[in-house]
């Protein structure tokens, strides 16, 4: 298996060449390639792979890592189920 074969984001299953591909295209910050890819939107919130993004932006635009924008994080930051949510809540009905 080549480095751009390799699966980077599992929970979208997008690879390395195809996140290059973008960057080659201008695609700087996770931002854009989460629009365009869904990367980090998935199941993990980017938990897996936003790392590996951002070690690749700095490497391809020769930015050092603290430069690189890590993107926006929206809630929920972790899955949670529905019913954690309404537990304990009176029927607003009633």
């Amino acid at each position: 298996m080549e480095f751009d074969d390799v699966v980077v984001c599992r929970c979208e299953e997008v690879t390395m060449k195809e996140i290059l591909s973008w960057v080659d295209r201008g695609y700087r910050n996770l931002d854009e390639l989460k629009r365009v890819l869904r990367v980090g939107m998935g199941q993990c919130q980017g938990r897996g792979c936003r790392d590996i993004i951002m070690r690749e932006l700095a490497r391809a635009t020769g930015e050092p890592m603290d430069k690189i924008n890590p993107g926006t994080i929206r809630p929920p930051v972790k899955p949670v189920k529905l019913g954690l949510c309404a537990w304990g809540r009176e029927d607003a009905s009633g």
